[in-house]
């Protein structure tokens, strides 16, 4: 996916972008392709699918927001919310949910420090100000998020300890596979009402074969 096709996928699924937004995306293909030729964070046979497989797979957190919580998504588009990412590699979901919600505050954590390496270097490079990098775990971080955003870094059952009781509102957290059998997992081990959890499939959004399978989970406060 070229930019130009991800700018005109972006806008189908979320509307106009403003003309920085459109200047920090199109920035990335460079920025991602140097500081992943030093500091390895996405595979190197995956950098054509940059915009497809990484920022817009990111974005698919703002799409749910816009289809099924409308209000919410409008609260991110206001700001003073505080949205912890979570395990954030070189920077995803993180960065492109930060360049789309320039009023919400991210912090994006990940426990590997030449990962964190490369995502401080993107956002200082978009001038994200509204964007704390940190390296450390989860539990050592001393407050408490509206939000936990995350892109497959473990099982649900696994991911959930991490974070529980360190979000106001919600997790939310894209994931493949059999998602039902891990959710069923989740409620069983760590007691969470199954009534808590949403799931919403990006295929049914997202036009491209790479996303079948792939699922957003909503998990409430």
């Amino acid at each position: 996916m070229t930019y130009q096709e991800f700018e005109l996928a972006a806008t189908a699924l979320l509307g106009p972008l403003d003309a920085l937004a459109k200047e920090r995306f199109a920035a990335m293909e460079a920025l991602y392709n140097d500081w992943n030729a030093r500091i390895n964070v996405i595979s190197r046979k995956d950098m054509d699918g940059l915009y497809s497989h990484h920022v817009l797979h990111s974005l698919a957190i703002a799409a749910y927001l816009k289809t099924a919580l409308p209000e919410e998504f409008e609260s991110w588009q206001r700001g003073g919310v505080k949205v912890l990412d979570l395990g954030t590699g070189g920077g995803f979901p993180g960065i492109p949910l930060a360049v789309l919600f320039p009023n919400t505050h991210f912090t994006l954590c990940d426990s590997v420090g030449k990962k964190t390496i490369v995502a401080g270097a993107v956002a200082k490079a978009l001038e994200l100000t509204n964007t704390e990098v940190v390296n450390a775990r989860a539990e050592s971080l001393p407050q408490k998020f509206d939000y936990v955003v995350s892109r497959a870094v473990a099982s649900l059952t696994d991911f959930y300890p991490w974070v529980k009781g360190r979000y106001g509102k919600r997790i939310l957290y894209l994931r493949g596979g059999d998602i039902a059998a891990e959710t069923a997992e989740l409620c069983g081990r760590h007691k969470v009402n199954p009534a808590r959890i949403a799931t919403w499939p990006l295929a049914g959004v997202l036009k491209d074969d790479y996303f079948d399978g792939k699922w957003l989970v909503d998990i409430h406060a």
